[in-house]
């Protein structure tokens, strides 16, 4: 089996002969600076040097632009030693950081009232705009057809896109009850937006999942009430899954930090299949998850911090992925992305012993 179909096979409780080892947390977020020093070139060789298998996180996103289209350039209107602020001509300020884990903030968002939305929707938020798609649209198709991993259609989230691009949590939360309109507005709109680029994208192509973007919980739980998540969020979600159903895509994968044992059972009853990371820290329990859910494909679900620790920290840790595989309908991986006190010794090692224990463990499923 390659690694396309033993990603759906096993997220999806078909048979297979191992999971898949992939990265899970991908792109240069992975890769820190010092890690370049004890291993030259470690950008372009990280995959073959740990033999991590599919692109990017295992599964490959598209280069097709689902968000905010159109949109300038931002003004440096403030610079400090260890931030810089800008500002886009939509009304968005972000704050930069240097040199952290966590690298950027927004300080003021676009959208703060209907008139406001109005103008970005007709502005940056259009279907039809030809520039979604890259121009060498055609030449990745024909690369796409020959593909040995699985590739998703991408969505910036029901919740997180209105959070993450428009509002922010707090005045969404707000916005929830002074204009419920509103916010039904904007989460409508921009799931039918995003469903009517997948619709181009499908006649050239057959995609494996969709991928959404939520972050919609916190180490308490979901930000949003099972109420307000069944009025707001699940009849997109509902779109979302007729869509999948209709093009023959097997899994609806949700990302989302926090505790999200609870917001998965929300996501299964529109349709979910699958959801990640799964962070350790924030009281997730892969076994409970499992016992709770037995049909939810799960991703992730190791402790990223113990790379900081020893390596029988590691070995504790990762040994854990064993028995979850048995479990079935299980990838592993790290819960979020490394942070910057780890060294590359340590991440080669997790991944090395990692790898093992996918090479070695049968799925009981």
């Amino acid at each position: 089996m390659n690694t396309r179909e033993r990603f759906v096979n096993v997220l999806t409780g078909q048979c297979v002969d191992r999971v898949p080892f992939i990265k899970v947390f991908g792109s240069n977020n992975t890769i820190l600076p010092e890690w370049s020093n004890e291993c030259p070139d470690l950008k372009s060789n990280i995959d073959r040097i740990l033999k991590f298998e599919g692109t990017h996180r295992g599964w490959e996103i598209t280069p097709v632009n689902f968000r905010i289209s159109q949109r300038e350039k931002p003004v440096l209107i403030r610079s400090g030693a260890n931030e810089d602020v800008y500002k886009f001509p939509d009304g968005t300020i972000e704050l930069r950081n240097k040199g952290t884990d966590y690298h950027s903030q927004t300080l003021e968002w676009p959208i703060k009232n209907r008139q406001d939305w109005g103008c970005f929707r007709d502005k940056y938020l259009q279907a039809e705009d030809t520039s979604r798609l890259p121009a060498d649209w055609p030449e990745m198709v024909k690369k796409y057809k020959q593909r040995d991993y699985p590739l998703a259609l991408s969505h910036g989230g029901v919740y997180g896109f209105a959070r993450r691009y428009l509002m922010g949590d707090e005045a969404l939360m707000y916005t929830f009850y002074d204009d419920p309109g509103l916010v039904h507005e904007i989460m409508d709109y921009y799931t039918d937006m995003v469903i009517k680029i997948w619709e181009r994208m499908v006649g050239d192509v057959e995609f494996d999942l969709i991928e959404c973007w939520e972050d919609m919980a916190s180490k308490n739980g979901c930000l949003i009430s099972p109420e307000t998540f069944r009025e707001f969020i699940a009849p997109n979600y509902r779109k979302i899954a007729t869509f999948a159903k209709n093009h023959g895509i097997k899994i609806i994968l949700v990302d989302s930090d926090g505790y999200i044992d609870d917001l998965a059972g929300l996501m299964l009853e529109t349709g979910v299949t699958a959801m990640y990371p799964f962070e350790v820290n924030a009281g997730c329990d892969i076994k409970e998850i499992r016992r709770r859910y037995p049909t939810l494909g799960i991703i992730g679900g190791l402790n990223k911090q113990v790379m900081a620790g020893s390596k029988n920290d590691i070995d504790q840790e990762v040994e854990k992925a064993r028995e979850y595989i048995k479990m079935g309908r299980y990838i592993p991986g790290p819960d979020h992305f490394v942070l910057s006190d780890v060294c590359w010794e340590n991440y080669k090692y997790f991944m090395e012993r990692l790898r093992d224990v996918v090479s070695t463990t049968l799925v009981s499923e």
